[in-house]
């Protein structure tokens, strides 16, 4: 991989060169050409490098057996996320945008240990490829209130997705709870309707529908839009949808929501028609989420609800009937699934001109989260996967588009369960080069 990314970089610095060298050849006739070209272009992305000292141990067993684990610890280097997006302006309404993603540094395989099977070490494929192609689109404007998309886009559901640049929230890592229960970012291949009119912006999706298989207890759904093949399964087609009211200055409201099924939409064809007759497994998200920056003041909030039916059968079948070598987590699902948050943070450096004339900023935040997995299910076995999180800590702007973090968090568990505090600290940035 490293050497293709060598020999790319290499023709890329070759062509370019050569093409420098024409223009000089023409009189500089061609560099108004490449000026033109160049200012379709755009260039941008973000990465965050990150690490968390955790106060609670990371054996797989620490849930089954809390009490052996109360004295423990362990840390961890992290890059979540490294985004490169290009994007390009065709003329005529037409563009394109593209986003690769570099997630933990990896190439979206590990080595994991598996609770389900006694802590054996596994090889997990989270998705085929060496690297998540996380947007691949085409665009037609035809207006500002009329947009169509095409290819692989976000899904637009709750804060996160939408808003998932680290600029854009306050702690180390996302907001713990739409990133467990969800997919996060979330992003299918389909087609999006968007605009915006006056205070109002819209958009309507049709995308593949969810993979049941790949559903669990501590993630929901959060599995299920990915696909460990090289392509991804659509037997069922789900719709998704977004509004977004700006009419107050500095304050955005919104609603989202998804619904599809997920049973039949899977790799297997060995489940008995006849004993899983009316089976859909219909998944139904509605989220609210709003932002408010004014005063000097950041207020951000999310509360998701989510209902997946026939989630008995899918727990059945997924433990149960499936075949051992599948790549799914063979784990039980929850009815329903909770996650609500809020955020609060002060710019405290707006009372010291001197800094806040060089624009930089220095946020004061408090964080406070809930969320459950298994907020409806056919047993209690499972509470530790229903959980509070409380966090609080400092975001340092030095330039707009850098961000120094540090927090200290505390998920809150029920008994007997130990409560699971960190301290993180980590750098971001979010911008466009060109």
């Amino acid at each position: 991989m490293k050497e293709k990314v060598l020999l790319f970089s290499l023709l890329f610095c070759m062509t370019g060169s050569a093409a420098l060298a024409a223009d000089e050849r023409h009189g500089g006739e061609e560099p108004s050409k490449i000026e033109k070209v160049m200012s379709r272009l755009t260039v941008g992305g973000y990465g965050e490098a990150a690490y968390s000292y955790n106060m609670y141990s990371d054996k797989y067993t620490r849930y089954i057996t809390p009490g052996q684990y109360k004295d423990e610890s362990h840390g961890r280097f992290d890059l979540p996320h490294v985004v490169i997006f290009l994007g390009y302006d065709f003329g005529k309404g037409w563009t394109m945008g593209s986003e690769i993603e570099f997630e933990h540094g990896g190439t979206e395989s590990a080595v994991e240990i598996e609770e389900e099977e006694a802590g054996e070490y596994e090889s997990e494929v989270e998705r085929g490829g060496e690297v998540a192609l996380e947007q691949f689109w085409l665009q037609k404007s035809f207006m500002p209130q009329l947009n169509v998309r095409v290819g692989h886009i976000i899904v637009p559901v709750g804060a996160t997705n939408m808003h998932h640049l680290p600029t854009e929230f306050f702690g180390v890592y996302r907001p713990e709870g739409e990133n467990t229960i969800m997919p996060c970012t979330w992003h299918e291949t389909g087609i999006s309707v968007w605009g915006r009119a006056g205070d109002w912006r819209y958009e309507a999706l049709l995308i593949p529908g969810l993979d049941s298989e790949r559903f669990g207890r501590q993630g929901w759904i959060h599995d299920g839009a990915g696909s460990p093949y090289e392509f991804k399964i659509g037997n069922s087609v789900a719709g998704a949808f977004r509004v977004d009211n700006f009419s107050v200055p500095g304050l955005r409201l919104s609603l989202s929501g998804y619904v599809g099924n997920s049973f039949n939409n899977t790799l297997s064809s060995n489940k008995d028609a006849s004993r899983y007759a009316g089976v859909k497994g219909t998944v139904v998200i509605g989220a609210f989420d709003f932002n408010y920056t004014s005063h000097n003041l950041i207020v951000r909030g999310n509360f998701d609800y989510g209902h997946l039916s026939d989630a008995e059968v899918i727990t059945n079948v997924n433990i149960n009937h499936m075949s051992q070598a599948s790549p799914s987590p063979h784990q039980a699902v929850g009815e329903a699934a909770i996650a609500g948050g809020i955020e609060a943070g002060y710019n405290i450096f707006a009372h010291i001109p001197k800094v806040a004339g060089l624009g930089q900023k220095f946020y004061v935040f408090g964080r406070y989260d809930y969320y459950d997995s298994m907020h409806k299910a056919d047993t209690n076995i499972y509470e530790y996967c229903g959980r509070s999180r409380v966090a609080a800590g400092i975001n340092y702007y030095p330039i707009k588009e850098v961000v120094v973090k540090g927090e200290y968090s505390i998920g809150l568990l029920k008994s007997p369960y130990n409560n699971e505090p960190s301290i993180s600290v980590g750098i971001a940035y979010s911008g466009f080069f060109m």
